[in-house]
């Protein structure tokens, strides 16, 4: 009877079929099952739906055409390297017959499809994996194409976007179907070194070499939710250990969680995102042209106008940051940076930046919430924004690690710089962490390597940085983040060696003694810009919150386009060398 209603519903039912009452003949491929579960669906709901069960949510596998019609604008595609010949480097019997009759049957030359396309206007070289052949395995020919491919894109100048699907490497072909692996990585090499952006989507499945390969080097990595993504497959994972794998693994959040890729996107949502990608990777690096400021007298008579705070009003307003009339004390300044209620990272983000992407993982261990980033826009130019995050509650602080970063934070934020500077992004980050973790599993993992790599990295950058304190500032822990070209600092924020406990505790063996502490360390505001420590003091608001902080997000935004005016006019060799000479002084 299911069948017969869906028939009714699409006017599909014929006067025989409605004579058969409840067993119809069913009209070949109208009705599809679910592998997931198992009901009957019809293929039309299937097609409208993104190729996704619309009863459980279960992803089938697309072939290669329809993903194409999926993500490209529409008669953009023009296909590269059709025809390619398969060889039979081993001589296996009947395998050039198979592959003749696969090429027959899904009308596809190869387990591979290349060409040029374009996603909302933009040009890109796209290659998209199709299962039905061979289980997408890779051999000469496949590897051919890709490589082709890339290095056309390479010469070209075009973004490359690989949906990879692959069983692995191709048996048939044995160590010609192995080489595939160097050779497509390879040619992505001289890609990425020729400053071209790489897209790599994970679909299901995506395992052996071709995730040993080109599948995992994209500068950013997309996959489908639920996906399974790993090198061996979890049968042979089981017969190997012995033990049954825990649920999930291998699958896109899996790799989420564990560092190994960017993001996992629904698939009604992958055009608009790898369309946004793109925009924020223009081909040409954008300068950081503004309209002209206005001449003070103007600008404070529009600033009163719209309830704005000019720069100069609002330090002489909020200078001294009195409470009952005296000064806040130094302790106190600690204390409020560690307000639950102040403003986070994330805060930040939203309120200064447009289109913000986040981008997660190390790509070698884990993805540290203690640290967020990604790619957005600032007054339409695409920039890298990186901040530490404590959270707004207590599940979210837990979650966060109370804003204190391990290592897989650390390399995270690296990556990210590293990647900006490729794309000739500015960079932002905002400080806020007690420190960095000093757990035993950061130490395992390499804590202070870490952080050393990034004041190593840093220094060097041919991009501007911007680091912003806006709460807490805790040693190493801030300093990973905060080697820049000018340092920032809210009124209410603190930057020190250790925190006041501990350096109570270190020096007068008494962590009582924190208050007295801060007084001697010279770790607020005004006594850090006396210092030289840091560049501008931003006032606050009294109790900052997310409420009353708008004032102060509209003079950032005014003095952060100032600043990328600023060092729009220096090259990148200038901008890592007045970052040393910064340094240098101290």
């Amino acid at each position: 009877m299911e069948f017969h209603r869906l028939f009714q519903r699409r006017g599909a039912v014929s006067t025989e079929v409605r004579r058969q009452g409840s067993s119809p003949a069913v009209p070949k491929g109208l009705v599809r099952k679910c592998r997931f579960c198992k009901e009957a669906i019809l293929a039309e709901d299937v097609r409208e739906n993104h190729y996704i069960c619309p009863k459980c949510g279960g992803y089938f596998r697309m072939h290669a055409l329809r993903r194409i019609e999926s993500v490209a604008d529409r008669d953009s595609f023009v296909p590269w390297f059709e025809g390619m010949k398969c060889e039979n480097p081993l001589g296996v019997e009947d395998y050039v017959q198979k592959v003749s009759a696969l090429q027959e049957k899904t009308k596809l030359d190869e387990a591979i499809t290349t060409g040029e396309a374009r996603i909302e206007g933009r040009r890109v070289a796209l290659g998209v994996m199709d299962c039905r052949f061979l289980m997408a395995s890779m051999g000469e020919v496949v590897g051919e194409k890709l490589t082709g491919m890339i290095e056309r894109a390479t010469k070209e100048q075009l973004p490359v976007i690989v949906f990879a699907c692959s069983g692995g490497a191709r048996m048939q072909e044995g160590m010609v179907s192995l080489m595939q692996m160097a050779k497509t990585s390879a040619a992505l090499k001289r890609h990425h070194e020729a400053g071209q952006l790489y897209i790599s989507v994970l679909t299901d499945p995506t395992t052996g070499g071709v995730t040993a390969s080109f599948a995992m080097l994209g500068d950013i990595i997309l996959a489908e939710p639920k996906a399974l993504i790993g090198f061996a497959g979890p049968r042979v994972i089981e017969q190997t250990i012995g033990q049954k794998l825990p649920k999930g693994f291998q699958r896109s959040e899996f790799l989420l969680e564990h560092g190994f890729i960017d993001a996992v996107v629904k698939r009604e949502e992958l055009r608009s995102k790898i369309s946004m990608i793109l925009k924020l990777h223009p081909m040409v690096t954008p300068k950081y042209a503004f309209p002209k400021e206005k001449k003070e007298t103007d600008t404070k008579e529009a600033a009163k106008e719209k309830g704005q705070v000019s720069e100069t009003d609002a330090v002489s307003r909020n200078k001294d940051k009195k409470k009952n009339g005296r000064e806040y004390s130094a302790w106190e300044r600690v204390l409020l940076s560690r307000k639950n209620d102040r403003p986070v990272g994330d805060d930040y983000i939203h309120a200064l930046f447009e289109d913000f992407i986040e981008f997660h993982g190390d790509r070698y261990a884990k993805d540290d919430h203690a640290i967020i980033g990604g790619i957005a826009r600032f007054h339409g130019v695409p920039v890298t924004v990186i901040a530490q995050v404590k959270g707004h509650n207590t599940k979210e602080n837990i979650d966060r690690n109370f804003g204190m970063p391990s290592p897989d934070g650390y390399r995270k934020a690296l990556r990210f710089m590293k990647e900006a500077q490729r794309f000739g992004r500015p960079i932002f980050c905002f400080v806020d962490t007690p420190g960095a973790f000093c757990g035993l599993e950061a130490e395992e993992r390499g804590q202070g390597e870490a952080i050393a790599r990034n004041l190593y990295e840093m220094s060097a950058l041919t991009v501007p940085v911007l680091s912003i304190f806006i709460g807490e500032g805790g040693s190493g822990g801030a300093l990973a983040m905060a080697v820049a070209n000018e340092v920032w600092i809210l009124n209410n924020a603190i930057y020190s060696i250790l925190s006041p406990e501990g350096y109570a505790s270190i020096l007068w063996k008494d962590g009582k003694r924190a208050k007295e502490a801060a007084e001697i360390m010279k770790i607020t505001a005004p006594e850090l810009k006396e210092l030289g420590v840091v560049d501008r003091v931003f006032p606050e608001p009294k109790d900052i919150t997310v409420d009353n902080y708008a004032p102060l997000i509209q003079l950032l935004d005014r003095m952060m386009k100032k600043f990328l005016t600023k060092m729009s006019k220096l090259s990148g060799k200038e901008l890592a060398s007045a970052r040393y000479e910064r340094f240098r002084k101290f």
